[in-house]
């Protein structure tokens, strides 16, 4: 039963470093394979306030969702031999891929949520600095290793969003005027 508890902890060790060393590391190369993450998924999230209409469609998807499941499934397949030795070891990483996928997903289907909820996650990709606070499910491992870097209730978020708010009333007077100029 000890393996449960171990399974928690080596799947968000591996969440942060698979995030910061394969997604962001490897990934933000054009060439490589993992660039899905950082031109597909950070651009549409940063894009639309934490939004990320990939995760409408199906988690087969050729998207960014669907090279995540990919991902996922290849993590878990690998541990599957641990099985017979090691049950509740191999049963929690299961158990933490499955959620980690559910939680990634409602994070960029339901911003506000995300925001309430996993402010860590959040803060990776609306804060000033998308190479801090690599872990999705719980930020353990960026209070270990240093990575843990808040945006949500600072006075910078308040400043970007107040900001935020004007740039998008000015383009809506913009629209309006256009509007009817053109009547």
């Amino acid at each position: 039963m000890i393996g449960l508890p171990i399974a928690l902890l080596v799947a968000n060790a591996a969440e942060w470093f698979l995030h910061k060393h394969v997604l962001h590391g490897l990934g933000q190369n054009k060439k490589s394979f993992w660039r899905f993450h950082w031109h597909e998924h950070h651009a549409h999230s940063r894009r639309n306030g934490h939004y990320d209409s990939d995760y409408e469609r199906s988690p087969l998807a050729n998207n960014a969702q669907g090279k995540e499941v990919v991902g996922l499934v290849g993590l878990a397949a690998m541990v599957t031999p641990l099985l017979p030795v090691a049950p509740f070891f191999v049963g929690g990483l299961y158990y933490a891929s499955y959620r980690y996928y559910r939680v990634h997903r409602r994070a960029h289907l339901d911003p506000d949520w995300a925001r309430e909820h996993l402010r860590w996650h959040y803060d990776h990709h609306m804060g000033p600095d998308q190479h801090q606070n690599w872990c999705v499910t719980k930020p353990w491992f960026d209070h270990l290793m240093g990575t843990r870097q808040p945006y949500v209730g600072t006075q910078r978020e308040r400043r970007d969003r107040e900001r935020s708010a004007a740039r998008a009333a000015k383009r809506a007077r913009h629209g309006e005027r256009e509007t009817s100029q053109a009547a």
